[in-house]
């Protein structure tokens, strides 16, 4: 086995032993975060292929290749789980972001594992914002798929234009970190901005239900 299936096995191992202690809803959240991180790993694979295919350098691969791959393999699980189980709303909101942390969490450790923890604030500003970046996507799946699939006649356009977003914003944040300099420092800035405004925005639609 590669390096990243040796840290997938052991990272995973403890999620699939807990599989044995939990149902209900908590066993569908630790699938859920595990799915995230085999599909990273899947990812890692068809990115490199499709690399290789096309002769792309390391920044077409990172604007134009890595958003589809890695946002199309998010979506495929997680799509495939709503049209078996027919989950409620608050459901399918919760399984996109827990897929996304599950993604963002694996992504990280082997950016880490490749690259050292030698630069600790650079490790920690990024791990950060891809994180955050992962888990917008995952939020504007979740609760645009909860939406689309109340509406039969909406879900074949809808789902287009959700994996669609999920696509442009996470090229947009690669061609930003890829760029250098002051480009790089708002690519990172651009979806903690982004998580700090849904959170907030949040915690304000909860205030005005009370």
């Amino acid at each position: 086995m590669s390096c990243l299936e040796n840290i997938l096995v052991c990272i995973g191992v403890p999620f699939l032993l807990a599989l044995l202690f939990v149902k209900g809803k908590q066993r569908e959240y630790i699938t859920f975060i595990l799915c995230g991180m085999v599909m990273c790993l899947l990812a890692s694979y068809v990115t490199s292929f499709f690399m290789a295919v096309y002769g792309a350098n390391t920044l077409v691969t990172a604007v134009e290749i890595t958003p589809v791959c890695e946002e199309v393999l998010k979506f495929l699980p997680f799509l495939l789980w709503l049209f078996i189980f027919e989950p409620e709303e608050e459901d399918i909101v919760m399984a996109a972001i827990l897929i996304a942390v599950g993604f963002a969490t694996f992504e990280n450790i082997c950016y880490l594992t490749e690259n050292g923890a030698a630069n600790f604030n650079f490790l920690f500003l990024r791990g950060i914002a891809a994180g955050a970046m992962h888990l917008c996507g995952g939020i504007a799946s979740g609760l645009g798929l909860a939406f689309v699939f109340q509406r039969s006649w909406l879900r074949l356009i809808g789902i287009a234009g959700i994996m669609g977003f999920c696509v442009v914003f996470h090229g947009i944040y690669n061609l930003l970190v890829t760029a250098g300099g002051s480009w790089q420092r708002c690519g990172y800035l651009f979806p903690i901005l982004c998580i700090t405004v849904i959170f907030f925005a949040r915690q304000l639609m909860k205030k005005q239900t009370i």
